[in-house]
């Protein structure tokens, strides 16, 4: 059976994958898969079957390409750029999802300089993942901020009765219409959104994948675009509705941590505030994320989300509901914990909301010069694709300290667990020839050496077996 499987993966390796097979083989002769099986015969290709019509799935997007098509070429090349950035932000600040970036098959140069200033990459997985909405939130604080809505926060629960407790007195006045803003927000900018990064990138672009997208070789078929849709829109349900109570409950003056007044705490916390609530969110994430990658919970729990080994956008909320919840309130600690200024707690979760669509997009965009801190995208779509590693989100430095982070001497798989990989010493002829394919299909452009970083020579693999 062993010997049949690999028989099997030899089909559509490479020429240098088949030569380090052919090298394998003769370290090992008394398995050759060579001997038993020509390297070179041919493979043929499945005669292509007609796919059914599937309102869930992303390529009802199909029907109206040509309308778009007309729309799109009428808006100025120089206006374009900024739809795509507001796009991806506004999905990012409304359903607080994981990342994505630009496009480097553009034609316009123009296009290219100002779509190159417009910060990307990202890792995460999870902590923008969530996919939450704390626009309602920040609204209020806003509101707050400027005086417009008070609450005085005074009501006394201790001589209460049952019938006396009201939503009122829970601080949860006009609640019903906090939970239909944040629903329909959400789910508004979900699929008008993004249903239009789908468009403007996986239909305009699709046969142009080697210029911008991470796996150029792999898309995510129908059935799996529907099976994302359906579990973002049921998490989406219940972050929006935690979003709703949140922000209904600091509207009527419920207690929190947060300050509104600059001069209230000194100006020295205010700009500590920056990186300890950065650090905080990122950090706790990190280990949040790694944690839902231990056999228990990841089987129970996060392989759910792991189904999109090639993520996009759809999938930046499809998260089990236990999981997204626990990343959120974890997320929004700060708010009852330490005094905090609504300003940078704010700005920071805007900003790893943004990541978090960059992350998933499966776009190879990259971070800025001011960003040294913030991988690129190819970084979480490595996680994606080999599954128990590169475990941060919007500091890769987490992954170095801790041993976490890709290296090219191991190889990772769905089992290899805990994020140490396995030593290509340790591992089979199978594992090595999957992760040889697996390295292949990535695109050099996604790596800032315009090389595949983490492809294994023949004298490479010599040494390393």
């Amino acid at each position: 059976m062993r010997i049949a499987n690999e028989m099997l993966l030899i089909k559509g390796l490479s020429a240098d994958h088949k030569e380090q097979l052919n090298m394998l083989d003769e370290q090992d002769p008394e398995t050759s898969c060579s001997a038993i099986m020509g390297t070179d015969a041919d493979e043929k290709k499945p005669a292509g079957k007609t796919v059914p019509y599937d309102p869930m799935a992303v390529t009802w997007l199909d029907n109206y390409s040509d309308t778009m098509d007309k729309v799109w070429a009428r808006v100025p090349e120089m206006v374009r750029p900024v739809v795509v950035f507001l796009a991806v932000f506004t999905m990012g600040a409304t359903m607080r999802g994981r990342r994505r970036r630009a496009c480097p098959a553009l034609r316009c140069k123009v296009w290219r300089c100002i779509l190159a200033t417009v910060p990307s990459a990202g890792t995460n997985n999870d902590s923008a993942a969530g996919g939450k909405r704390e626009w309602l939130i920040i609204l209020v604080h806003c509101l707050k901020y400027l005086g417009i809505i008070h609450g005085d926060g005074n009501t006394n629960f201790s001589r209460a009765s049952w019938s006396e407790i009201t939503l009122e007195s829970l601080h949860l006045k006009n609640m019903p219409y906090f939970w239909i803003a944040a629903c329909a927000v959400s789910y508004g900018m979900y699929f008008a959104i993004g249903g239009f990064l789908h468009w403007y990138y996986y239909m305009n672009r699709r046969d142009k994948a080697h210029e911008w997208k991470c796996q150029p070789e792999h898309f995510l078929p129908p059935d799996l675009e529907r099976h994302e849709i359906l579990c973002g829109s049921f998490s989406l349900m219940l972050t929006s509705s935690f979003s709703g109570v949140v922000a209904c409950w600091i509207s009527n003056g419920g207690w929190s941590t947060v300050y509104y007044e600059f001069g209230e705490y000194s100006w020295a916390w205010w700009f500590a505030q920056w990186p300890v609530i950065f650090i905080y969110q990122d950090y706790m994430t990190y280990w949040l994320h790694r944690i839902y990658h231990i056999p228990f919970f990841y089987k129970r729990f996060h392989k759910l989300h792991h189904k999109y080994k090639q993520p996009t956008a759809f999938s930046v909320t499809a998260i089990h509901p236990f999981e997204i919840m626990h990343i959120q309130i974890t997320l929004m600690l700060p708010l009852v914990a330490i005094p905090t200024h609504f300003v940078p707690f704010y700005a920071i979760v805007l900003y790893t909301y943004y990541h978090g669509i960059i992350d998933h997009s499966g776009i190879n965009f990259k971070a800025q010069w001011w960003q040294p801190w913030q991988p690129d995208a190819i970084f979480h779509d490595n996680h994606h694709q080999y599954f128990h590693v590169n475990f941060g989100f919007n500091c890769y430095i987490w992954d170095k300290i801790h041993g976490t982070y890709r290296r090219k001497d191991r190889i990772y798989t769905e089992d290899t667990f805990y994020g140490q990989g396995k030593s290509l010493k340790e591992a089979s002829k199978e594992e090595i020839m999957n992760d040889l394919k697996e390295r292949e299909s990535e695109n050099p452009l996604a790596y800032r050496s315009k090389t595949l970083d983490f492809k294994i020579t023949d004298n490479e693999l010599k040494k390393l077996r």
